[in-house]
């Protein structure tokens, strides 16, 4: 729960262009196991300017590249290392596919299939239509979108649909169960694709719901109930004392034949067996080569996690890596984020590889050696503050690759572990992903121009947006998820906050940035120009919470994403607790909304008072109240200033949604030994995925 999205704000001001449908597809880069021979002379990277950082932009999606700058500079070992954590990134793709929907890889294949091999004319209105959905789907990880979680629907026919995969049932690359034919597997299929009442929200987290039952997530079985799993881990945690495991991180939950609950643990040997096998071939790989003791010690814990699927391992192996502080290449690789589980138990596949930007890295481990100045000084009651903050430790990172939950749609920040006992007791690792970060910064902005109210405002913005921005993001990450306290004997937030728990995180965690943003110390500390920066950061803020973000919903649509939700709720919490000095004033000019900030200095205050409410909630565990500012302040939509966003929005031509394709690694061999591993970049995202698609399915189809 520990994941930094760029703000929509942020990721609605990349100018969108550049809409592809190739009439054929291209799989041309080389298969990412087969070393090739080759000379080690490796070409130059492009200089910056010439670039291509727009690959593609379609339906509400506009899809990005990101340079690596600094690979050519790693040593062998390095870059050899990187290529194995690499493979073992994509060796787990498919696990994401099958966790978001249980018919997502049969749906993937099946489009797949059709884009590979039809024949027939690609240049009409209907089989653009399908490349849109079959990209729509690609970039999501299955058929509900990555934000809303709502159930695409396709604008091409059932008809169409069923005349592609009639049309290319002879290249014998359909998913078919044994005994169907083309026919069975379109009758199958049909209603799980156009049907809007089959599966319509892949996450559902409104109060008056059994959340398990209302998700189409693959992550409990058909039959299970939102109280069931909610008492099957009350009675495992009963006796967890002051360390307790992350219950049902790395499992499914069903019923079995005697209609008790059990778990399908995703392991070697269990559930995902075949694609988790793949995973510790490389990892044991990437031990052969690391770059010291206590990596080669946390990569070792990580392969017997998988072997075992014991969830103490798992911290032991989350411990270690937190340990490793001096390693320059590092990786996430397993289940993490629980974003998707409505109720918040169960983690989504996730891999980031990753090696330190150092020059970067300064401005972040300047914020860090200081949290403890920051937990003394925040405004949250002493109670909830922490008397020795532990170990944070503060970098930037260059991406080399993302896989799973963490790509086409990537973080700009993470913080990890997400065992709240970890934390405290050892400290836990924050990151800027700088690379990500500076591909979005070079694409030039349209939105600020349209919703700032005046020349200052759009001029704090241009001049400041790259530094708060990214201050924001190290301090969110930094000081912000590595603060407070929760009280003795309050069980964890996804126990006591449930559904909440999310929203109530992220929204802690910016606060925590937002307060100190307006603080002289950061000028002091030399990561901030000056305090007007920290103006900028706060007219964006809440311009974006009260206003911009809802470019990413569709008319009628409520607020459900927790990172919108924390976004909306601290944005409007805040405009009422100030509403009797107008600290923040909704003003209208030429028909058009605007929300400008009068007091600064009160706003701060404001947010200082929202982070003590929002530190006591968690401390407490008073799901009352996180309930009543959540579905109060961050859930509920003005449908007249909705109208009004999209219609502004529509005239920019933005896309509200940006993801990456990622760099190729290539190994370079001399007598059977790597010598070189070289980088190069996709063309274009349709065949990113198709080449993703035959080299790493390593799943079957169905996964019971």
């Amino acid at each position: 729960m520990n994941k930094f999205l760029l703000a929509p704000l942020a990721a609605a001001l990349l100018v969108a262009c550049n809409d592809s449908n190739s009439p054929a597809p291209t799989a041309s880069a080389p298969p990412p196991a087969a070393a090739v021979q080759a000379e080690p002379a490796v070409a130059p990277e492009a200089p910056a300017e010439e670039f291509r950082y727009i690959i593609d932009r379609f339906a509400d999606i506009q899809v990005l590249a990101y340079q690596v700058p600094g690979f050519e500079s790693l040593d062998l070992k390095q870059k050899e290392l990187l290529y194995y954590l690499y493979q073992a990134a994509y060796a787990g793709r498919d696990i994401m596919w099958d966790q978001n929907y249980r018919h997502n890889l049969r749906i993937r294949r099946t489009l797949e299939a059709v884009v590979r091999n039809y024949a027939g004319d690609r240049n009409t209105e209907a089989f653009r239509q399908f490349m849109t959905y079959a990209k729509q789907v690609w970039f999501a990880n299955g058929i509900h979108h990555h934000y809303s979680t709502l159930k695409f629907q396709p604008e091409f026919s059932e008809e169409d649909f069923a005349s592609y995969v009639n049309a290319v049932a002879e290249a014998g690359e359909l998913p078919l169960r044994e005994g169907q034919d083309a026919a069975g597997l379109i009758a199958e299929l049909t209603p799980v694709i156009f049907d809007p009442n089959i599966a319509p929200k892949k996450v559902n987290t409104a109060a008056d719901v059994d959340k398990v039952a209302a998700s189409a997530v693959n992550f409990y079985g058909e039959d299970v109930t939102e109280q069931e799993v909610r008492d099957f881990y009350a009675a495992q945690s009963a006796d967890d004392g002051d360390e307790p495991v992350s219950h049902g991180l790395n499992s499914r939950l069903v019923k079995g034949a005697d209609g008790k609950l059990q778990e399908q643990v995703w392991k070697v040997g269990g559930l995902y067996g075949e694609a988790i096998e793949q995973i510790v071939v490389w990892l044991n790989k990437a031990i052969a080569v690391a770059e010291n003791d206590k990596q080669r010690r946390a990569l070792e814990l990580l392969v017997k996690y998988y072997e075992t699927g014991d969830l103490h391992t798992f911290d032991e192996y989350s411990i270690a890596w937190v340990e490793d502080a001096d390693s320059r290449i590092d990786v996430v690789n397993g289940f993490i984020e629980v974003y998707n589980d409505p109720i918040a138990y169960r983690g989504s596949y996730e891999s980031v590889v990753s090696f330190r930007d150092v020059e970067t890295s300064k401005r972040i481990a300047a914020i860090g050696a200081q949290a403890q100045w920051f937990e003394d000084n925040s405004p949250i009651m002493d109670e909830h503050k922490r008397a020795n903050v532990k170990g944070i430790l503060g970098k930037a990172i260059t991406v080399v690759a993302e896989s799973g939950d963490a790509s086409p749609s990537t973080p700009i920040g993470i913080n990890l572990p997400n065992a709240n006992w970890i934390r405290a007791n050892h400290g836990s690792k924050s990151v800027n992903l700088s690379n990500i970060v500076s591909a979005y910064d070079a694409v030039p902005s349209k939105a600020l121009h349209e919703f700032a109210w005046d020349q200052a405002e759009i001029d704090r913005g241009e001049k400041y947006k790259v530094v708060t921005s990214a201050l924001h993001t190290d301090m969110h990450e930094v000081i912000g998820h590595a603060s407070g306290k929760i009280n003795p004997g309050v069980g964890t937030p996804k126990e006591t906050l449930k559904q909440y728990s999310s929203t109530l995180e992220e929204g802690r965690a910016d606060l925590v940035a937002l307060y100190y943003m307006m603080d002289p110390k950061l000028v002091e500390l030399g990561v901030m120009p000056n305090l007007e920066a920290g103006q900028s950061e706060y007219d964006g803020y809440i311009r974006n919470g009260i206003m911009t973000q809802l470019y990413r919903l569709k008319p009628g649509e409520l607020i459900e994403e927790a990172h919108m939700r924390n976004r909306a709720m601290v944005a409007r919490w805040a405009m009422d607790m100030g509403k009797e000095d107008s600290v923040i004033e909704r003003r209208v000019r030429d028909g058009k909304t605007y929300f400008v900030i009068n007091d600064y200095q009160a706003l701060r205050d404001i947010f200082g008072q929202q982070l003590r409410e929002l530190q006591r909630i968690k401390s407490e565990g008073d799901f009352e109240a996180i309930q009543h500012l959540v579905e109060n302040f961050g859930t509920q939509v003005d449908p007249e200033l909705h109208a009004e966003v999209l219609e502004r929005f529509a005239k920019l031509d933005v896309a509200p949604y940006k993801g990456f394709v990622n760099p190729y690694l290539e190994p370079v061999v001399e007598d059977g030994k790597i010598v070189d591993v070289t980088i190069s970049y996709p063309e274009t995202f349709e065949e990113q995925m198709l080449y993703y698609a035959e080299h790493y399915s390593f799943l079957p189809t169905d996964n019971d």
